[in-house]
């Protein structure tokens, strides 16, 4: 996810810069070239944004696993401290904002968000209604007094810096 992050911005740059270039170059010369490692993603990433302000967004972040979303939530707070001009919109679920808090301890602006009955239930008629084949259903929910129907989860947070 990172090694995106960073060939996004580097495709933006009129000019790579020659560290960039190098470390790349490098792992070329690796048996069976293989791409930077995760150290070297983040090295680059720091040098990448900081000559101008960059607003990076990260969507789905809580589909990451345990220990590769605390590596993830590492290495972006290493990003931010060497770039004050780079500012990150993270979005997930709910059960990963105290890993997210941990990390960027006062860098961070956290907002919970959660649908409604009203919301879920409308998109499930609107789903229903572009249906192809609605008689391939034995029934259609008829509303809220069905067990489960317009049950809102535990909401997103989305998270960005200050």
């Amino acid at each position: 996810m990172l090694g995106s992050l960073l060939k996004q911005i580097v495709s933006r740059m009129e000019m790579i810069p020659a560290e960039i270039s190098r470390a790349f170059e490098e792992e070329k010369k690796v048996i069976g070239g293989r791409g930077p490692q995760l150290v070297d993603i983040v090295k680059m990433l720091q040098l990448a944004v900081s000559w101008q302000p960059t607003f990076m967004c990260v969507d789905g972040l809580d589909e990451c696993s345990g220990v590769h979303l605390v590596r993830i939530i590492d290495s972006l707070k290493e990003i931010l401290d060497k770039s004050p001009a780079t500012r990150i919109f993270l979005s997930g679920r709910f059960h990963i904002k105290p890993e997210v808090e941990r990390a960027l301890v006062g860098q961070v602006v956290s907002v919970s968000i959660a649908p409604t009955e009203s919301d879920v239930t409308g998109y499930i008629r609107a789903r229903l209604r572009e249906d192809e084949t609605p008689d391939a259903m034995d029934s259609v929910p008829n509303g809220p007094g069905r067990p489960g129907f317009g049950k809102a989860g535990p909401g997103l947070s989305k998270f960005s810096r200050i």
